[in-house]
């Protein structure tokens, strides 16, 4: 694939998904990155701000196999992931396949559901594959969670642990629109019809190819060793409980790679780097209980990484 024509379809995945979001286009980059880097969005913020639409507007820019699971105190890990069932005519057990399977699946509010079912997330998130009866079960390509859920509100939810947490690539909020955006989506919500826009650009073979032409970006060892000194500051960080793990590093750096190939080059520079740490950064660290103040855990993590950023020099 030449670079004109990659820069071309993620340009066509970018405006697909911009007809039905409204005004969010940090939302929509960081969504491009997240799928670009084979890795998985947890969209974290108050009801009716589009969560749900991101999610649905992103599964419907590309061909792909799309599975809703609404998560629930009530629902089971084969619920997600599909369960052995025995079929008499063959008399032996045949493996019926969860929404698990599918390219997009949207895990929405997953902290409403118990730690066992979030659980069963875990080795599709990371291995793209599923184990049932000592069988393992390869997931479709190219595979992406989105999770949702809602900070504020905490009766009846289970918060998502650290195991968890560290699986997801990178987090985001949506925040509210502007005047001129909300009025935009009242008008496109108008009707009793589904909201215009968002139709398929691409097969998904062809987010497949991206994703390795993403791989194929420069990343310099100046830029490498930036992020690991930050990283290692947050381990040593005395308002840190917990620091960014290996599996941070790793992280940060595909998804440097991908925002530098979403913006059409093949090498990546210190902004890319910096850009992202506070969204694959912030939901990985623990702060200190010592420490904590009158403001939501979340945004006082980004305040501490925002410190140890600009004390620390940036590569030229």
């Amino acid at each position: 694939m030449t670079p004109a024509a990659a820069t071309a379809q993620v340009s066509e995945l970018r405006n697909s998904i911009s007809r039905v979001i409204h005004g969010k286009d940090e939302a929509i980059e960081l969504a491009l990155i997240t799928l670009l880097a084979r890795g998985h969005l947890l969209i974290e913020d108050v009801p009716g701000v589009g969560k749900t639409t991101l999610a649905q507007a992103l599964a419907r820019s590309f061909h792909c196999t799309f599975q809703r699971i609404q998560f629930t105190s009530d629902l089971l890990p084969s619920d997600v992931i599909g369960t052995s069932v025995f079929v008499p005519s063959t008399q032996e057990f045949e493996f019926r396949p969860g929404p698990i399977f599918a390219n997009v699946v949207l895990a929405d509010e997953i902290n409403r559901t118990t730690p066992k079912t979030q659980s069963a997330l875990l080795e599709a998130m990371n291995e793209a594959q599923v184990t049932v009866d000592n069988k393992t079960h390869p997931l479709p390509q190219p595979f992406l969670v989105l999770a949702t859920q809602n900070p504020v509100e905490h009766h009846g939810t289970y918060p998502l642990p650290e195991s968890q947490l560290d699986r997801f690539l990178i987090r985001i909020r949506m925040g509210y629109p502007t005047r001129a955006n909300e009025k935009a989506i009242i008008l496109n919500h108008s009707g009793t019809q589904a909201p215009a826009g968002g139709r398929p650009t691409m097969e998904a073979n062809d987010v497949v190819l991206l994703q390795e032409a993403t791989q194929a970006v420069k990343v310099d060892d100046s830029l490498l060793d930036y992020a690991l000194e930050i990283v290692e500051r947050t381990r040593k960080n005395e308002h840190l409980l917990l620091g960014v793990s290996p599996r941070g590093s790793v992280m940060l750096h595909r998804a440097a790679q991908a925002r530098a190939f979403v913006a059409g080059r093949d090498y990546a520079i210190p902004d890319d780097f910096k850009q992202l740490i506070l969204p694959v950064f912030a939901h990985r660290v623990v702060v200190n209980t010592r420490y904590v103040s009158t403001q939501r855990k979340s945004e006082q993590a980004e305040g501490i990484l925002t410190e140890i950023m600009e004390s620390t020099r940036v590569p030229l």
